[in-house]
């Protein structure tokens, strides 16, 4: 009966786009794991924010990303994307660099990836990821905090980079009080992307056509003006229904 209820309650979706977006192999239809009382690893979480800001196309976690023999000649790579003008004898460095077609599964609706990431952003600017907003770059992300702050974690990402970070003792007690993946994870995280994205420009999130970017008043979830105080904007799909201006 718990599994029945929790099926109508939508569970049997939310497995389904988690094991797309490999947090779990196969997960149990309980409405808790919704709220993430299961167990996973942080290299399948990153994974998962990776597929999110790459607009749900699928990407695949690989430790070893290309292997040369002595000679330079590469004899393994994990971008299985062809590029014939790559292996060009006519190719010389300084040339403009080929432009290779993302044929990836699109695990995901990539209306409901900028979705996710615009709320994310929010979780940045006014949220529990405040401390990463100093990156002064374009960035979403989440935290997360175990019970008693048992665990920490945050992972930020960009429109070219995600970076997880995950705190806590190697057999789990608690680490005291306000010690939270906001507190601990995030500076982490924003800290260590401040020097991987120095020389990079300040690229914005890739929103899909057909997004339509909406001022919505934060307290009465109405239309409002953009510019006023208490006012975001929030993403909406194609055909979803608009708030109405408040009477």
């Amino acid at each position: 009966m718990t599994v029945r209820l929790a099926d109508d309650l939508g569970m049997t979706k939310i497995a389904d786009l988690a094991q797309r977006l490999g947090i779990y192999e196969k997960m149990p239809h309980q409405l808790a794991m919704a709220l993430g009382a299961g167990e996973t690893s942080l290299l399948k979480m990153v994974t998962a924010y990776s597929i999110i800001a790459n607009g749900g196309k699928k990407v695949d976690a690989t430790l070893v990303d290309r292997v040369q023999d002595r000679y330079g000649r590469t004899v393994f790579t994990h971008d299985k994307r062809d590029c014939t003008v790559c292996r060009s004898d006519t190719y010389k460095p300084g040339d403009v660099e080929p432009e290779l077609l993302d044929v990836r599964d699109q695990v995901m609706n990539p209306y409901t990836a900028y979705q996710i990431t615009s709320m994310m952003e929010g979780v940045v600017e006014r949220g529990t990821g405040r401390r990463a907003k100093n990156l002064g770059k374009p960035i979403a992300g989440k935290t997360g905090t175990s019970n008693d702050e048992k665990d920490a974690w945050f992972i930020g990402f960009t429109p070219d980079l995600t970076v997880g970070v995950y705190v806590g003792y190697d057999n789990p007690k608690p680490m005291g009080k306000n010690r939270t993946g906001g507190e601990l994870a995030a500076p982490i995280v924003a800290s260590f992307m401040k020097l991987a994205l120095r020389e990079k420009p300040a690229t914005p999130f890739r929103v899909p056509r057909a997004i339509e970017l909406m001022p919505i008043d934060v307290k009465t979830g109405k239309r409002a003006i953009f510019g006023e105080e208490g006012v975001i904007l929030e993403a909406f799909k194609p055909g979803d229904e608009r708030p109405r201006q408040p009477r």
